[in-house]
């Protein structure tokens, strides 16, 4: 079930959390994977702790310029991408919108939505020119609901989700299939960047009260990043303990 093996998976983001639980999860199910971070050397470790031939690539996805030398120096080397999953993220300042700057929103928006569609835009061609390809994005239930204090990470995820939804219906007759999946609170690093309050107000809402565990995660972009996702598109998947049900 979710066989992935003889194919080729980028990992945005996936030196560290939730990006590599992701890529390790893929890599076991039989693809080979490329770890792509902006830390190309954390990129490199995590790849050989992935193991399973996976490889990594310095990639910064704010960068145009960067994404598009690095999509094809991979597909020089692999032939093909048959699966994009696009996890790479910040979740910027903590604060009002009154305290946030224009570089603190911008910063956000960079990586969060302006990455994940210069990616897809590099990649979709050659998914087309195949006739087949996954898209993973990696939103978040901030995106459906709003967190306050953190208006530019819940701003760039409802974009995110409307990306998604946009792009797989362009794509939707040529064996591409496009999701998101929204996590809601998950135990990483990246709670090291939110105050306690901000923590403590998202699992309060949280039914199963509890923060999500980064394989939970994993477990369903395991399933939109294989063959078995073959009428499922355009979706998105809420990985949130009961948070979200629409």
């Amino acid at each position: 079930m979710f066989d992935l093996t003889g194919q080729f998976a980028v990992v945005t983001g996936a030196a560290t959390g939730i990006g590599e639980v992701i890529a390790a999860r893929l890599a076991k199910a039989g693809a080979t994977i490329c770890v792509a971070d902006i830390d190309g050397s954390a990129a490199a470790a995590a790849a050989e702790r992935i193991g399973e031939g996976a490889q990594s690539i310095d990639l910064d996805v704010s960068d145009p310029a960067s994404v598009s030398r690095a999509i094809e120096a991979l597909l020089k080397l692999n032939k093909s991408i048959d699966i994009l999953v696009n996890n790479a993220g910040l979740a910027g300042k903590a604060a009002p919108i009154w305290e946030q700057t224009d570089a603190d929103w911008h910063r956000v928006m960079a990586v969060n939505i302006n990455g994940p569609f210069y990616l897809c835009r590099a990649v979709i061609p050659q998914m087309r020119s195949q006739g087949y390809g996954r898209i993973v994005n990696i939103a978040s239930v901030a995106g459906k609901e709003g967190n306050p204090n953190m208006v530019a990470y819940s701003a760039s995820k409802a974009a995110l989700i409307g990306l998604t939804k946009s792009i797989a219906k362009e794509v939707a007759g040529e064996g591409i299939c496009i999701n998101a999946v929204s996590p809601a609170v998950i135990r990483t690093k990246i709670l090291e960047q939110l105050t306690p309050e901000q923590v403590a107000y998202m699992v309060a809402r949280i039914p199963m009260k509890r923060t999500g565990e980064a394989e939970e995660v994993a477990a369903v972009v395991h399933f939109l990043a294989s063959r078995d996702c073959s009428f499922v598109t355009g979706q998105c998947y809420d990985v949130s303990g009961g948070r979200s049900t629409y």
